[in-house]
């Protein structure tokens, strides 16, 4: 019998991210946010999520990926990690799909820098890549991840 996984999946610059179901506390639309001084780069700020103080991380700041347009709301993926809930700034929200574990591949070598560090590997979807974010990762408390050995400067 197959095995298989739900995903939760969302868009950050047109890529398709995705967490595992089991993980998600909830998905909610942009909140406002109350900043922290001196936090790193990657916090955005704190959410009031029903009376729940949540850490919002930027992932595209996470990811080193280009700013949000400007006038654009992020959504929040509020996930649960070890310090408890972490809401994941994400562009847009996609759909809960389920895949066969026997579609999951190591990253693929195309990806460099930030993205590839942050990733458990993908899922060969019918007209995409389905990335599997690595939540830990995600929701380290440091600056944007190094990218490692191997990559192309910026």
């Amino acid at each position: 019998m197959a095995h298989t996984a739900q995903f939760c999946t969302f868009y950050l610059d047109n890529l398709l991210f995705g967490v595992e179901l089991k993980g998600i506390q909830e998905v909610i639309r942009s909140l406002d946010m109350t900043q922290v001084p001196l936090a790193p780069g990657v916090v955005t700020g704190l959410i009031n999520l029903r009376g729940q103080i949540v850490t919002a991380v930027d992932l595209r700041r996470r990811l080193s990926l280009e700013a949000r347009p400007a006038g654009t709301l992020p959504m929040n993926v509020v996930i649960r990690s070890n310090d408890g809930a972490v809401s994941l700034l994400v562009d847009e929200i996609g759909d809960v799909v389920e895949v066969d574990e026997s579609t999951f591949e190591a990253p693929p070598d195309t990806l460099i820098g930030s993205v590839r560090a942050a990733i458990l590997g993908v899922h060969k979807l019918n007209e995409r890549l389905l990335h599997v974010l690595n939540t830990d990762k995600a929701c380290e408390m440091t600056e944007a991840m190094d990218p490692g050995p191997g990559t192309r400067p910026s």
